[in-house]
């Protein structure tokens, strides 16, 4: 009996598999560098949570909404730079606007709104300073 065709068969599976089983090998290898890189990444946002949640109580709260209107950054940057409780029509002046009637109810309406959006206080009836 000739045994030589079936060793050939059986040489040329085990070359097949052994060719299959270094390029699973290689994958393997792959998937590994890769696992070990996605754990270095899940350990660093894990450390980030924690330093940003135990600095969570040191951040200045939000700022509240501010409408968008142009009025109202160059109204608080009047409050900003001033060292007091400040009036409607002190902030028209401050503003460059005329002081009509008009000018200067506008001008409360908007002090109005940002006492209550908890941006500015009214500290007496007309009277207007920026929350601390």
């Amino acid at each position: 009996m000739n045994l030589q065709p079936l060793l050939d068969a059986l040489g040329i599976q085990e070359d097949a598999n052994r060719v299959l089983a270094d390029d699973l090998r290689t994958q393997l290898e792959e998937l590994q560098a890769r696992l070990r890189e996605a754990e270095t990444r899940l350990e660093h946002l894990a450390i980030t949570r924690k330093t940003v949640t135990g600095l969570a109580d040191r951040l200045p709260a939000a700022l509240p909404y501010l409408p968008e209107h142009p009025d109202y950054p160059p109204i608080l940057a009047v409050f900003n730079d001033a060292t007091g409780p400040l009036r409607a029509r002190d902030v028209c002046d401050a503003l460059d606007h005329e002081l009509l009637p008009k000018n200067i109810e506008g001008t409360r309406a908007k002090l109005k709104r940002l006492v209550k959006l908890g941006i500015l206080t009214e500290a007496d009836t007309g009277s207007f300073t920026r929350k601390q």
